[in-house]
């Protein structure tokens, strides 16, 4: 009995941490929004001062599995819903290249620092380091480029390359973990065998729960509630089943790659599962894995701030600072060098100068590099306590630079640079458009108002009056704003003819949910409709390369005034 009360009393102190929690990230969302803060720097910021806090008030234990398990699976699904695997394929050698061979040096360069110049780091422990220190996060910059509407195709290369290298370092660092273990012996083939074994597992783990999410059940199921439980079994799923894989089949020391398995689930469902499933279900995912996102991010970054214990940095400052320095070291050369590479690999899709340098300051680090420094706690007996603490101050000194100083001067970068899509031209024209609906929104009300007899025809005809002025008003600034940037028709033009085949495909399955058309005809008619939306995805790509092609251009013509275009 008083088991159960004491479990119940910690149920109930566990639920107020998660209501306070979730205040919180209310206030700060609303305070970030209000002086134009970075919600994800915010948090951290807010969840330091938390730390101090009178101890008891907030009960959290933060470990490696709440980090790893609870909390990075949601948000890596939600991330890869969003992504378009044509606009990811079009630019997988250079993320591929990034992510794995990046890794790989950015982990041995990140070693070799912190093994010669801090104290008592052998190298099994400083390759360790480097795994888990590389694994970039750009939640912060990914939320940034959204808000300014930064290109489509850097938004590709920063969170494509996160969310592969999330998974590449994870498994780096369990191999080098397994090195050091008392007795273990080190072979480059084996080392290479099982990281294949473990990364290609974890997606081919991912690839098929995937596949049948999506193919058998989001496709011949109609319930917005069962499919969306779905979802969620899936990203938790498919982790849990890479992570025990080995369990499963009778060989308890295997695993696979449980972060590359959730990134091949969600990849699959975006691209699959989504296009066959109802618009009012694809609605109702967008709008829970947006929700769940929010929540899951707002907890990470608070739990970070809350973990970081900044009263004991300045005692490992210098090794601190050799880790900042690495990082810094590491990014360079593996931005520019492998970016160098990838121009000679594949020059019509070379990346911009200007796309590197916003690449090597976005390379934040965040909740994976923070999980795989918790998880050291279980090596305690073969690193030693003293050693295992200092790597972890490491991470922690690492994290807050790149959130707090990298963080907060990304966005000055990416303006400064010119990579700010929504250029002033293009925010007056949707000042003007946004006009233009909203009084033609206010015209139609007033007008269901007359009909209804609510509203007398005498101030319904003034009042309309008053609104045909500023719908003429707002039409002409709006022509005479297009015949100055006659480019941003072209925009206009393809946003709007998206927009209705999206909704001439939507027509045609709400037609053969009734029965009014068979699904022979339900197929070729979106087949059509398909075909179009591709031709203006091709068009749309086109114009983007156009445009990152004139990059380069200008690019060329500052580096090498020798060589003008």
């Amino acid at each position: 009995m008083l088991a159960a009360e004491s479990s119940g009393s910690g149920l109930l102190e566990s639920e107020v941490t998660i209501i306070l929690l979730l205040a919180v990230a209310a206030f700060v969302a609303v305070a970030a929004r209000a002086f134009r803060f970075p919600f994800t720097v915010a948090l951290v910021v807010v969840g330091l001062g938390l730390a101090f806090l009178p101890e008891g008030l907030l009960e959290v234990n933060v470990s490696a599995d709440l980090i790893l398990a609870v909390l990075v699976p949601p948000l890596l699904f939600e991330g890869t819903l969003h992504i378009s695997w044509r606009r990811f394929r079009a630019d997988l050698v250079p993320v591929t290249l990034l992510a794995v061979v990046g890794t790989l040096l950015g982990t041995f360069i990140v070693a070799a620092f912190v093994h010669q110049l801090v104290d008592d780091v052998p190298w099994s422990a400083a390759i360790a380091f480097g795994a888990l220190i590389s694994a970039t996060d750009p939640v912060a910059v990914i939320a940034f480029f959204r808000s300014i509407g930064v290109s489509k195709r850097l938004t590709i290369l920063v969170e494509g390359e996160s969310l592969l290298n999330d998974g590449v370092s994870f498994v780096i660092f369990t191999l080098a973990l397994g090195a050091a273990a008392p007795g273990a012996t080190f072979s480059l083939a084996g080392a290479f065998g099982e990281f294949v074994l473990i990364a290609f597992g974890g997606l081919a783990v991912g690839i098929v729960m995937g596949y049948i999410v999506s193919v058998l059940i989001l496709r011949n199921l109609d319930d917005h509630l069962i499919e969306t439980s779905v979802t969620v079994a899936l990203a938790f799923g498919s982790y849990l089943l890479a992570e025990e894989f080995g369990v499963l089949i009778g060989y308890p020391q295997t695993h696979l790659s449980g972060i590359l398995a959730v990134v091949a689930a969600g990849l699959m469902v975006g691209n699959i599962g989504l296009h066959n499933t109802s618009p009012t279900t694809r609605l109702t995912l967008q709008n829970f894995w947006e929700f769940l996102s929010f929540v899951v991010n707002s907890m990470v970054f608070l739990l970070l701030g809350l973990e970081i214990d900044i009263t004991a940095l300045p005692a490992e400052a210098a090794a601190v600072g050799v880790a900042v320095l690495a990082i810094l070291v590491s990014r360079f050369l593996v931005v520019y060098g492998l970016g160098a590479a990838h121009g000679r690999l594949q020059p019509e899709r070379r990346i911009p100068t200007r796309f590197k340098h916003v690449m090597y300051w976005g390379g934040l680090r965040g909740a994976i590099s923070v999980g795989l420094a918790l998880s050291l706690v279980s090596q305690v007996d073969v690193l030693g306590a003293d050693r295992v603490s200092r790597l972890q101050l490491m991470t922690f000194g690492v994290v807050l630079f790149t959130l707090l100083i990298q963080g907060l001067t990304i966005e000055k970068l990416v303006r400064r640079l010119g990579l700010a899509e929504r250029s002033d031209a293009a925010i007056e024209q949707q000042r003007a458009q946004a006009r233009l609906y909203a009084n033609r929104a206010g015209q139609r009300e007033l007008a269901r108002l007359h009909n209804e007899g609510i509203l007398f025809r005498d101030l319904w005809t003034a009042m309309n009056k008053h609104y045909e002025t500023e719908i003429d008003v707002a039409a002409d600034n709006l022509r005479h704003h297009l015949q100055v940037h006659p480019e941003l028709q072209t925009d206009m033009y393809l946003t709007a003819r998206v927009d209705a085949l999206r909704a001439e495909r939507q027509a045609l399955q709400d037609a053969a949910r009734r029965g009014l058309i068979s699904e022979h005809v339900l197929e070729e008619l979106t087949l059509e409709v398909n075909n179009h939306l591709a031709a203006l995805d091709f068009m749309e790509s086109d114009a983007e390369q156009g445009e990152t092609v004139a990059t380069e251009a200008s690019d060329v013509r500052l580096d090498d005034p020798e060589h003008p275009i």
